[in-house]
């Protein structure tokens, strides 16, 4: 993208973009694109963590969460995915009622409010065998047994559901409403492009960004606390993560109901087709997540995954984030099998030392507890149970049950 601007005039008008989105909190389009290509990585990052820190203060959230893998089995092929797994392969599982209880027993023991349920995307569409697993368990979809699966968990353990199970139709989201605090689905990103022979989504039905921006504005309709963000790194343009950014604004703008969102870094894995694949940057991460607070505003929750940032994490703090996602002292992340949780006493210390205040918070953000119509009289029912007036879980720091 050319400006045709000499560098001077660039720098003068880069600085009167970020001194206008620092005072209004407002970026459209042509300024976020123009940022992106000529502003500094050092100015993006003060303008978005003045941003933060006008919407949001000092506080630094996280959910301490047991990771329910529910099945593996998927219809898509993504490029870059080492959690699906066809019938047959080493991992491929459905969990049973009984499997799903234990390892939610395991997180309510460990403290955990968040039980985070993530599966494999409509495989019943394509495999006999989970076809037969779920005609066993009394269900045609999925998505019906995850929502009774989510209601056992909430009634058996008090955890609180969050389920991220891929594309939604209106009667699932009606019925995973009534048992979870929050459901989530990565747009990932917005472009059909991606879904070209020989790119990442070639061969993911479920990956067609129509579907998921479909999925997205019926829980807005809902009234149901909505999880969602990018992938980057997996060949997508930095125009494509702006534009995806602006998909999840306008829908926040029109239905409220976008709670948090998710700035995710592409890992290459062995045995996947995009092995050598290059990762995105330490540099270009940041720049992203300054961007997406840029647009997004100072009153939304960012969020990037520590894990996949290693060593690096604490810089994340630097980008105008204001939560780290979900953290499990019971389970590892399945989806990123190779990046380890960090221990809960270092996400303590390398956030303070940076003069934040960590807080545990539930699947639902804080601003979201009480607002009307966004939760079922069920999940109402435990929340108002367990959190104290500013929406967080009763609990005297972080350490509390750890």
């Amino acid at each position: 993208m050319s400006t045709g601007l000499s560098p001077r005039r660039n720098a003068a008008l880069v600085d009167d973009l970020l001194a206008a989105s620092r005072e209004t909190g407002i970026l459209d389009r042509p300024s976020a694109l123009r940022l992106a290509e000529e502003a500094t990585l050092d100015d993006l990052l003060a303008a978005a963590t003045r941003l933060r820190a006008q919407g949001k203060g000092i506080v630094v959230s996280f959910s301490k969460k047991v990771f329910i893998a529910l099945t593996t089995l998927c219809r898509d092929y993504c490029g870059y995915c080492t959690f699906r797994k066809d019938p047959g392969q080493p991992g491929a599982h459905f969990m049973t009622r009984d499997e799903v209880l234990a390892i939610a027993e395991q997180g309510r023991r460990a403290s955990c409010k968040e039980a985070l349920f993530s599966l494999g995307d409509q495989p019943e569409r394509i495999f006999p065998e989970a076809r037969e697993f779920l005609h066993k368990q009394g269900f045609a979809r999925t998505l019906d047994y995850l929502a009774a699966m989510s209601e056992l968990v909430l009634e058996k353990t008090g955890l609180l559901p969050h389920a991220n199970p891929g594309v939604m139709d209106r009667s699932a989201l009606e019925r995973l409403k009534d048992s979870n605090a929050s459901v989530g689905l990565m747009l990932e990103n917005v472009s059909p492009r991606l879904m070209r022979e020989g790119l990442p989504h070639a061969n993911a039905p479920d990956k067609v960004p129509a579907l998921r921006l479909r999925t997205m504005e019926e829980a807005g309709k809902l009234s149901i606390a909505f999880t969602t963000g990018v992938l980057i790194g997996i060949g997508e343009t930095m125009e494509e993560r702006i534009d995806s950014l602006f998909a999840i604004r306008t829908l926040h703008e029109r239905y409220g109901h976008i709670q948090e969102v998710i700035i995710q870094n592409f890992r290459a894995k062995p045995d996947i087709p995009m092995a050598a694949h290059p990762e995105p940057s330490l540099e270009d991460m940041l720049r992203t997540i300054a961007l997406a607070r840029l647009i997004l505003g100072p009153q939304m929750n960012v969020q990037a995954p520590p894990n996949l940032s290693y060593e690096d994490f604490p810089r994340l703090l630097d980008a105008g984030i204001n939560d780290w996602g979900g953290i499990s002292p019971v389970t590892k992340d399945f989806i990123n099998p190779e990046a380890a949780w960090p221990q809960f006493s270092r996400l303590q210390s390398e956030t303070e030392s940076r003069g934040f205040t960590l807080r545990e918070r539930l699947a639902l953000y804080p601003e979201f507890v009480g607002r009307d119509n966004f939760l079922s009289a069920r999940v109402r029912c435990r929340i108002d149970a367990i959190v104290d007036a500013d929406g967080y879980p009763r609990s005297v720091g972080v350490a509390a049950g750890i």
